[in-house]
């Protein structure tokens, strides 16, 4: 009996945490509406992504609109400049692609390792977000990212390889991108913090003498 309701009890459990991201998700989506927003509420969703995993804090629509309001203070600005520079290289990606000649080869050669590593650093960038202090920069979350993506380049690689993949299945069926445009890059940047820093330390032998 007892091992039924503790299995009971982890099945709630589940739901319960598919229910809050997915509300994290729809409110991702109400808020990204304008383009100004889009960042601002990725990186507020990021922020409280750990809560609703750990089922650590009750009033999660509480705490994401806070974290909006301070992502938004700090990065509204930098959030445009990367919205831009994402449907500019977007563009360059799709024209290239749709030419002929030798110059073709050329160019993607060098826009699609740009756009794996524009990519990586993004992921970096939210992978770092949990633990940025509250009077963080664009400039200081830049640093942040670049290091980590410089140590943990493998795992980034990784998450980068994982959210193409996505946009290839939004390709196919666009209706994903309405549950999991703010939560696939949110889980893969979660997943690459948590499996590059809670690594077991190998403690170091004792040398008797």
């Amino acid at each position: 009996m007892s091992e039924g309701t503790s299995r009971t009890n982890v099945v709630m459990s589940k739901l319960s945490t598919a229910g809050d991201l997915l509300m994290l998700q729809l409110a991702f989506l109400v808020l990204s509406v304008g383009i100004v927003t889009l960042f601002p509420a990725a990186f507020a969703l990021q922020r409280v992504l750990p809560y609703a995993i750990g089922q650590e804090h009750p009033s999660l629509l509480r705490r994401f609109w806070g974290e909006f309001r301070w992502a938004f203070r700090h990065f509204w600005l930098a959030g445009l400049g990367l919205y831009f520079g994402g449907v500019a290289l977007a563009f360059g990606l799709l024209f290239w692609a749709s030419t002929g000649g030798p110059i073709r080869i050329f160019a993607l050669a060098v826009l699609i390792p740009l756009t794996g590593m524009i990519i990586g650093l993004y992921l970096s960038a939210l992978a770092v977000l949990p633990d940025t202090a509250e009077d963080a920069t664009p400039r200081s979350l830049f640093r942040a990212a670049n290091l980590f993506l410089l140590r943990r380049s493998l795992a980034v690689a990784g998450g980068v390889i994982g959210l193409a993949t996505w946009f290839l299945l939004v390709g196919r069926l666009p209706t994903l991108f309405v549950i999991g445009s703010g939560l696939v890059p949110a889980l893969l940047a979660y997943w690459i913090s948590r499996t590059t820093t809670n690594r077991p330390q190998k403690s170091s032998p004792d040398v008797s003498i």
